[in-house]
């Protein structure tokens, strides 16, 4: 017996939106040894050496992250840390145990000058610390020569953490009127479809034979489908929600709303590739924003 038929799934940052998600999802396709911060912290090279060899997962699932993108402006070390070094040392150790590995990166690695959706071949270009070293843990994970996936993914939200969804609930409680950014565009993506989407491709994995992973290896964007502002985001988040008075959403450009990261006027990325790779296909933002306001 391999090592990858014994199926124990090492999955990172349980206590995140997506990382909550997974921990659900992959129940069934192996035994989940799902871990927080406090017993995996990506800051600890030496710790995540450590933890995989003692775990020997037959699959690494990576969604934790330094996910502080104005933060990582001021700690680049950390932010470079956590996103660039961590996801490689996962990798190496992936490649020593003959284990493959699940990683999440972002839209950010892109400029957001192009006028349509990216596809995974477009040159990157990222504008701020978190995009470059998100960036950098993709190229360290592919370098390693690991069987892995990266899933490039975009304005997340659900229904814990931080996350724009809630902070637009929070806020909407307080203010009559909220001004928000209408002219950076993408794809609002609910935590749980990108655990669903996650769980039924490595669904296939585990009944595929072994040239599976060697075959699908690579970057695959994985998003909602369709795209908004984050104005229109928020339209949206207030017609579906209970409040018993709405504010007034104001549309204002992002010149007018300084942050010290750069963000990318557009952040769509087209899901061509993932959906005929696996013959999966994400719903609707507004649809998924739908399901996840009614479970709130």
């Amino acid at each position: 017996m391999t090592n990858r038929d014994q199926r124990t799934i090492l999955l990172t940052g349980v206590n995140g939106q997506v990382g909550f998600e997974l921990a659900r999802s992959l129940q069934g396709l192996g035994k989940v040894v799902a871990l927080d911060r406090s017993r995996l912290d990506l800051g600890d090279l030496d710790a995540i050496r450590k933890v995989v060899r003692e775990v020997k997962p037959s699959l690494i699932v990576n969604p934790a992250a330094y996910t502080a993108v104005d933060k990582a402006e001021s700690e680049v070390e950390a932010a470079m840390r956590a996103n660039g070094e961590a996801p490689g040392v996962l990798a190496e150790e992936a490649k020593r145990l003959s284990a493959a590995l699940v990683h999440y990166s972002t839209d950010y690695v892109f400029d957001g000058t192009k006028d349509s959706p990216y596809v995974e071949e477009d040159a990157v270009n990222p504008q701020n610390v978190y995009g470059k070293s998100k960036l950098a843990g993709e190229q360290a994970i592919a370098a390693s020569g690991c069987d892995h996936l990266i899933f490039r993914t975009s304005w997340v939200y659900g229904a814990r953490g931080k996350n724009f969804l809630l902070t637009m609930l929070r806020l909407g409680a307080e203010r009559d009127e909220l001004s928000v950014v209408a002219d950076q565009i993408g794809a609002p993506t609910w935590s749980n479809t990108i655990a669903a989407l996650t769980a039924n491709v490595l669904a296939q994995a585990v009944s595929a034979d072994d040239g599976w992973w060697s075959g699908k290896s690579g970057v695959y964007h994985l998003t909602a489908g369709g795209s908004t502002s984050w104005h229109g985001f928020a339209e949206a988040i207030f017609e579906k929600s209970s409040l018993a008075k709405k504010p007034a959403v104001k549309p204002i450009p992002a010149s007018a709303y300084p942050t010290p990261a750069t963000r990318p006027a557009n952040s769509r990325m087209s899901q061509r590739k993932l959906l005929d790779a696996f013959g999966i296909e994400a719903p609707d933002w507004r649809d998924a924003l739908d399901l996840c306001m009614r479970g709130l």
